[in-house]
């Protein structure tokens, strides 16, 4: 089979959002199940759908496209910001893209009057993690621009945090969130439908809080495809953390001594390694590098050390066993390392169905 590639389990997915849909259905909250992490994957987006996702969340106009080429014909969320050169590719291809722009929004009306559709719109509000949304002062003016431009609809108000600053999501910002829809539908008489509270870093929050306000929508992308919170990286109960797995091939085994020998200056990448001598190890090189995955996110099998790497080879230590060339060894991933093995196009990408549905704790209880 071709190597380096990621074997992607369709039915820990579709599992993983299944049990999402339903325990945050229970709560009143409905899943929007993002994309970004899977480039455009149909295969993967049919299993998420399966499991009764309410729509599909991407960041990229590029991903949805490929999605409706795809045959996906379900409702699909802009998750960033339009660029303004794409909006008539957004118009074409999206329901509902988030915003926080007057002047983009102008460019999204003109291009719906122009196709003939109507485009929804989220407005985006900030409430402390300094990456996108509207002041919560300017708020209801830009909900009165939406609501008065032609061929726009506002679809719902969101907002996002714990990806730029790491905010956490708790009761006092989503109180904010729920305070700030209530304003604006009383002062501008413009009804809100979707309330987004944010991504998997809302979790803790969705699932302890007593009370979720007017949160009725959350956009989950890493829960869904690692199993994780996205604040700790803690699992979350009855989710799968193994649906993808990385592979790469050994292309050579030595016994080497573990120092290098020479005048040490800064490697491939700009950085003045730092090794700790260790005497002779088990070297082996796999024919997968930085260029193909983020090295850091990779989880190693037991007995096994990364080393190092550099554009092409992944180093590592086998410890005690001899790893033959031509074996392949498996890793873990974490988002960083799933997103750019996705995104490389030297990375074989291996969807199948296992027939598994349930973590291996959940079933033993």
């Amino acid at each position: 089979m071709t190597v380096p590639r990621l074997e992607i389990d369709l039915d820990k997915l579709r599992h993983n959002a299944r049990t999402l849909v339903d325990r945050l259905g229970a709560r009143g909250v409905a899943v929007t199940a993002v994309t970004k992490g899977t480039l455009g994957s149909a295969a993967i987006a049919i299993e998420l759908l399966r499991a009764g996702v309410h729509g599909l969340g991407d960041s990229r106009v590029e991903n949805i496209e490929a999605l409706r080429g795809a045959g996906i014909t379900a409702p699909i969320t802009l998750i960033r910001s339009p660029v303004p050169s794409q909006v008539e590719r957004v118009v074409a291809h999206a329901e509902v893209s988030v915003n926080t722009e007057p002047v983009v929004l102008e460019l999204l009306s003109a291009a719906a009057v122009r196709q003939g559709r109507t485009h929804g719109v989220i407005l985006m509000v900030e409430l402390g993690d300094l990456r996108e949304g509207i002041l919560p002062a300017d708020l209801e003016g830009v909900v009165r621009l939406t609501a008065g431009l032609p061929a726009l609809r506002l679809a719902g108000i969101g907002a996002n945090l714990a990806c730029q600053s790491g905010v956490v999501p708790d009761g006092r910002n989503m109180a904010e969130l729920s305070a700030l829809v209530t304003m604006v539908e009383r002062t501008t008489g413009v009804a809100v439908d979707v309330v987004s509270g944010g991504n998997s870093a809302s979790l803790d929050w969705a699932f302890g809080a007593t009370e979720l306000g007017r949160v009725n929508d959350l956009r989950l992308g890493e829960a869904i495809l690692l199993g994780r919170e996205a604040l700790h990286r803690r699992p979350v109960e009855g989710l799968h953390t193994d649906a993808f797995t990385f592979v790469a091939e050994v292309i050579e085994s030595q016994i080497k001594p573990s120092l290098p020998w020479g005048d040490i200056a800064e490697n491939a990448f700009g950085v003045a390694p730092t090794v700790r001598d260790r005497g002779e190890v088990r070297q082996a090189i796999l024919a997968a590098g930085i260029q193909d995955v983020d090295v850091a996110g990779l989880t190693p099998p037991a007995g096994i050390e990364i080393l190092g790497a550099s554009s092409d080879h992944l180093v590592i230590d086998t410890g005690v066993t001899p790893v033959a060339v031509g074996a392949e060894v498996r890793f873990g991933v974490d988002y960083a390392a799933l997103l750019r093995a996705m995104t490389s196009p030297f990375v074989a990408k291996v969807p199948a169905l296992t027939g598994c549905t349930r973590p291996a704790a959940t079933a033993a209880r």
